[in-house]
């Protein structure tokens, strides 16, 4: 068994959750427009995926990652 305390959390926190799904959809909308040949949804796609990065590092900041004082670890 893991040490909860030692514990980082890999990534379970809002913060975390909320930038990859806005990265996700951004990777899929992206690849679908590349297969399609739209070059500009493709760019607006990265521009997605960085937005996402940035969602996620604002949120970290605000207090809801894993070590913010607004992140509520559940029990398993």
């Amino acid at each position: 068994m893991s040490n909860p305390i030692a514990d980082p959390g890999h990534g379970h926190s809002p913060a975390a959750w909320t930038a990859v799904i806005i990265m996700l959809i951004g990777v899929a909308v992206g690849t679908t427009a590349f297969f399609l040949d739209v070059p500009w949804l493709v760019w607006a796609c990265v521009g997605v995926v960085v937005v996402g990065l940035i969602v996620g590092w604002v949120l970290s900041k605000a207090g809801y990652g894993i070590n913010g004082p607004k992140y509520q670890p559940k029990d398993h």
